[in-house]
This record gives structure tokens, C-alpha cells and sequence, in this order.
């Protein structure tokens, strides 16, 4: 067996008192191999992205030790030759951009390393194609898809020729297909020799790797085999974590028919073992009668305009989606466009006639591949921008006109972007949750009972967390507080951008909860962006598909996940127990191609299994 390239024994580290003895990572050791693909979980504030920063010298332990190729990463002498031997690769790539062209960009390392002009070149092209970014090379960063951004990144670090790269959450705001972008990336990149480790909150990701290290309360809880570890299922979900939804809908199916196997992990292994026995049971039952492919029963989109690559300029007609019967709608958008940098050699359309309604106590769900122009509608419901061409009315406010109210039409649409930390204004939780109430001018009590209340809701502890600096809260922390701020206003809509994005299984579904909660309780109505086609399926009640700025699908989540192929097309995709489902009914296996969740899916196949012979 090759000895470790990275080796941590019995680290600790505290970045200031937090906990009873503040201490972030206690006694943490594992190893990492060359060619090896670790994955590390683990709960929000587990220590994961500490740890991360450890690998490469970005942080070094307060106690035990970390060696690179041998090199203590506590010694300043070897901190270049470490961070060129493991390369880091953050959840935001354009942190990580310094040059205005992607060529620049990703030769920016090596060249400052002194490598010779030929050899960088020779680097540079290589790394390029290793992530399929060598066309888009003339390109600048700015321009480019996140997943295409994401790439680049990684193709920064390669051209260093690192012996590991480090990816912390770097998938967590792409959409499936820039997910899959990135796996086939980190597929190449093992096959090529080159160590990876992932710190992921996506099961399904870490499903892929060699080995899984769990950390909880920044110590390790569980390592071993992706198998090994998700075969303890209970564990992992008392510290807010779960299966890949694959294996939770074969434990789903399981519960019901107890034959069924209990190692499946993978959408193949579970397709094969449900098309297996079916069959089986079908040449038992009916010999000379060939199970074959079942005709589709989902319906279609309720709306939807021409093909997606026709989609540029069409738009659904809101009416044939509109919400609830009787009610008006909270917000309309009607035939808006936008065009940034028009005029220059840089003109992008990103909305090309949007429509949409959005009711009162409704959940309404924005998806779309990453650039089709799902956040700059969003900027246009509260009035952050303003309507050149088409139409935006909010509560009876019409944002194009020059007279309108913008303050109050913010007063009442909350929005909450992906990045929380750009709207974090104090150092302290509590001090930011108050920000928002207190240039209300409302009375000390009050603002103080809406924080508490807001937080609460969130599910960060009032005492616990209002004296806690935000810059020692997790990535999953400051979500829930910029959410919290924004909550403390008691807006009438409020519109989350990515909400759940960083947050572990158990922290998106407390968040699931608030919201579910805040519907019933408060009357909240929520529009909802997201790249997490469980998540919209879970909670939205109808959705609208952008593709390249135009609406080209909208309707229930049920009709609209009901198309994979469609979706597919426009580099979607259904929830993972869809696309189960949908991938047995080509198989013959007669189960609904609508099914949206783990619970409907497994449902139906064990009622499947349990009624043949």
C-alpha cells in the first residue's frame, strides 16, 4: 500500500472561544492517499471547511500535526512547496479569479511560481482540456456559466500540478448540469493520478468517493467505504445528516418489503435490483409475455413555449399558470426584459419577455439552468431594479412608474441572496438581525422581540447566537441569520435565492419546516430560486422554468418534473426518486413517472413488489 500524501495526527484547532473549551477540530487523524477520492461530511459547523484549510497550510493546528509529502505544514519554510502540492478550490470561484481572460487566469499560479514560458503554456492548454474550457479560453471570467467558472477554477489548480486538489463545497450553487460538469472533471483528474478530496453536504456526491469521513463536533464519528458508512443510516441522522436518495428510497422500499436488499447506494444498483425481481416475477406469473417499455402518464407542463432552443424571445402566457382562483396576484410581470451592458461588445439579454403572476400565500418556484436569468427577475419583484421595458406591479405599486414607492414596496418583498455574507452589516448576529427593524425606527422592544422571534424561527437560539461575532459562524449559519434579518422586517413576500445552499440535510430540512411554518402561521407568501429540484418539488405549488431569460415551461411541480427528457434538454432535472421512477417505466416496470419524493416513489415500488406472486 503507497504511503499517505497527507497525514493529520490528532489535530486540534480553535479559532476563538467557542464551546466549553473552544476548540473547533479535537483530535482529528486520517490520511490521505495518492489517486485516492475522500469525501468529508458532516453537520454544519461539524469543522469541515477547517479542516480543509488545514491540508494546505491555509490554517495550522493549535495542536497535533499535519505533514504534506512530509512536510510539517507548521514549518513557514514549506508552506509554497505544500500549497503547490494541494490545491484548494473554494465554494465561489470567482474568489479565486484574478485576470480578466480565462487563459490569464488559470496560467496566474505557475507563472508566479517561475515556471518557464513553454512549460506554462504547455500547462495551461493542459489543464484547460483536462475541464473542456480550452475553446473558452479568449473568454472573460465574468461571462462564463458558474459551472463553466467552476472549471476554471479547478483548471488554476491544475496548471500548479498539484499531487491533491481540495474541493470545499465547490458544487453547492451549481445546477445538475454544472454538477455533472464538475464530476466528470474530478472523474479525469483520478484518472490521471491526482488526489482529490471533497467536502460536500450532497450525499449523492460523496456516494462517489473512495472513502467517507464523517466529522461531528469537529471530531471524526465514522470513516470507511461509501457502503460502510451510509449503511449507518441512524447515526448519521442523529447529527443532521442522511442517506444519498437513492439509498434512502431502497431503505423506503425495504421497510416494506423486507426481501429487498439492504446495500443498494446507487440509482443503478436500485434500478437493476426493482427491474430484476419484477421481471422475475413477470416470467413466473406469464411465461412467453415480455415486460416493455410503459407509456408515459405524466402530464405536460402547463405552459410551455416552443422547444429550448427556440425559447429565445417566447414567453408563457401567465394566465393559463395562474395561482388560485379568485385571488389577485401580489406580484405580476409582464413582458420584461433587461439587456446588461447594452451597447457594448459585451451586450447580454438576460430576460426576454417574462411573465409571471405571483399570489398571496402561494409558493412559487424559479428554476433554470445556472445563467438563464433567474436572479436578475428576482432583483426586479422588490424594486432593486426597475422596469425599462415591460411591466412589474407589487401590490398595486408599478415599478416603472417614476413616482413609485420603492421603499415601501421593499418593506414588503424580503429578499435573501445566495451569497448571505454580502448582507451582513454588523459584526454581531444579533446587531445585524436588529439592522433591518431599527432603521424602522420602531422602539427598543420591539426590535429586540423581532429578533428574538426571527431567529428563533430560523432556528438559531436567541441567547446562543446574538453575542456570536459572524465571522465565526458557519456557511450554514449565516444563512439562516441573513434569512433571520430579513424575517425581522415581517415582510408580506418574502424571496429566497438558493436558500438552502450550503446548509446540511437536517439544517435544510429545519429550513423546509420554518417555511412550511411561516405559509401556515404568518401567511407568508415565498418565491422560491433553486437549484435543488427536491427542494422546489417539496415546497413549491407551481414553478416556472427559465431557459436563456424566457419562461418556456411553468405549472405544478408535478407536470413540469413529469417531462425528464425535457428537462434534461435544458440541463435540468427531476428529483432524483423521478427520474428512478421514470427510468423503470422505460424499463416496463408500471410505476408513476410523476412520483416527486423518496416516500411517493418507494411507496409505489414496494406496493409493486408486495403484490406480485
Amino acid at each position: 500500500m503507497r504511503a499517505p500524501l497527507i497525514v493529520c495526527d490528532r489535530v486540534e484547532f480553535s479559532y476563538a472561544p467557542r464551546g466549553p473549551d473552544g476548540l473547533v477540530l479535537r483530535g482529528v487523524s486520517l490520511g490521505v492517499r495518492p489517486g485516492e477520492h475522500v469525501a468529508i461530511i458532516g453537520p454544519n459547523g461539524s469543522g469541515k471547511s477547517t479542516l480543509a484549510r488545514h491540508l494546505n497550510a491555509l490554517l495550522r493546528p493549535s495542536a497535533g500535526v499535519v505533514r504534506v509529502l512530509g512536510m510539517d505544514t507548521r514549518d513557514p519554510a514549506h508552506t509554497r512547496a505544500i500549497r503547490q502540492a494541494v490545491g484548494m478550490v473554494f465554494q465561489h470561484p470567482e474568489s479565486q479569479m484574478v485576470a480578466t481572460i480565462v487563459e490569464e487566469d488559470v496560467a496566474f499560479g505557475p507563472e508566479n511560481l517561475g515556471v518557464p514560458h513553454a512549460e506554462l503554456r504547455r500547462r495551461v492548454r493542459e489543464a484547460l482540456e483536462i475541464v473542456g474550457m480550452w475553446e473558452d479560453r479568449d473568454r472573460p471570467p465574468h461571462l462564463l456559466s458558474a459551472g463553466q467558472r467552476q472549471r476554471v477554477a479547478i483548471a488554476g489548480v491544475l496548471a500548479m500540478r498539484p499531487a491533491c486538489i481540495v474541493l470545499d463545497e465547490a458544487t453547492s450553487m451549481l445546477d445538475p448540469r454544472g454538477r455533472d460538469e464538475v464530476a466528470g472533471v474530478v472523474a479525469e483528474v483520478r484518472r490521471r493520478g491526482t488526489a482529490v478530496v471533497t467536502i460536500t453536504h450532497r450525499m449523492s456526491e460523496a456516494a462517489e468517493a473512495d472513502r467517507v469521513v464523517v466529522l461531528s463536533g469537529g471530531a471524526v464519528l465514522i470513516e470507511g467505504t461509501p457502503r460502510e458508512v451510509f449503511a449507518r443510516a441512524d447515526a448519521l441522522r442523529e447529527v443532521g445528516l442522511d442517506l444519498p436518495a437513492a439509498a434512502a428510497l431502497a431503505s423506503r422500499i425495504r421497510s416494506q418489503a423486507p426481501d429487498f436488499p439492504r446495500d443498494l447506494l446507487t440509482a443503478d444498483e436500485l434500478v437493476e435490483a426493482v427491474a430484476a425481481r419484477v421481471a422475475l416475477a413477470a416470467v413466473t406469473s406469464a411465461p412467453g409475455r415480455a415486460a416493455g417499455p410503459v407509456p408515459s402518464t405524466a402530464g405536460s407542463p402547463a405552459v410551455r413555449s416552443r422547444r429550448p432552443e427556440e425559447a429565445g424571445g417566447t414567453r408563457a402566457d401567465p394566465a393559463r399558470a395562474a395561482g388560485p382562483a379568485g385571488d389577485g396576484p401580489a406580484i405580476r410581470v409582464e413582458d420584461l426584459w433587461h439587456t446588461y451592458m447594452a451597447g457594448t461588445p459585451f451586450e447580454h439579454t438576460a430576460l426576454r419577455g417574462v411573465s409571471l403572476e405571483v399570489h398571496p400565500g402561494e409558493v412559487v418556484g424559479i428554476i433554470g439552468q445556472t445563467g438563464s436569468g433567474k436572479s436578475t427577475l428576482i432583483q426586479y419583484l422588490n424594486g432593486l431594479l426597475r422596469p425599462a421595458r415591460g411591466r412589474v406591479r407589487v401590490f398595486g405599486h408599478e415599478l416603472g412608474h417614476p413616482g413609485a414607492d420603492v421603499r415601501a414596496v421593499r418593506r414588503m418583498v424580503g429578499v435573501v441572496f445566495q451569497d448571505p455574507e454580502d448582507q451582513m452589516f454588523e459584526p454581531l448576529v444579533g446587531d445585524d438581525v436588529a439592522y433591518g427593524p431599527r432603521q424602522l425606527g420602531l422602539p427598543h422592544e420591539e426590535v429586540r422581540a423581532r429578533v428574538r422571534w426571527a431567529m428563533e424561527a430560523v432556528g438559531l437560539s436567541f441567547e446562543g447566537f446574538k453575542d456570536r461575532y459572524t465571522f465565526t459562524l458557519s456557511g450554514g449559519e449565516l444563512r439562516k441569520a441573513a434569512l433571520a434579518g430579513v424575517l425581522a422586517l415581517r415582510p408580506r413576500v418574502l424571496v429566497l435565492d438558493e436558500p438552502t445552499s450550503g446548509l446540511d440535510p437536517g439544517s435544510r430540512e429545519d429550513l423546509r419546516a420554518c417555511i412550511r411554518a411561516l405559509r401556515a402561521r404568518q401567511g407568508l407568501t415565498l418565491v422560491l430560486v433553486s437549484h435543488d429540484m427536491d427542494e422546489v418539488a417539496r415546497l413549491c405549488d407551481r414553478l416556472y422554468v427559465l431557459h436563456d431569460g424566457a419562461v418556456i415551461a411553468a405549472g405544478p411541480p408535478r407536470a413540469v418534473f413529469g417531462d425528464g427528457a425535457y428537462l434534461a434538454a435544458v440541463g435540468l432535472a427531476p428529483p432524483e426518486a423521478t427520474r428512478v421512477c421514470q427510468r423503470l417505466r422505460a424499463r416496463g416496470v408500471p410505476v408513476p413517472a410523476d412520483a416527486l419524493t423518496v416516500e411517493e416513489a418507494g411507496d409505489a415500488v414496494a406496493a409493486l413488489l408486495r403484490g406480485r406472486p
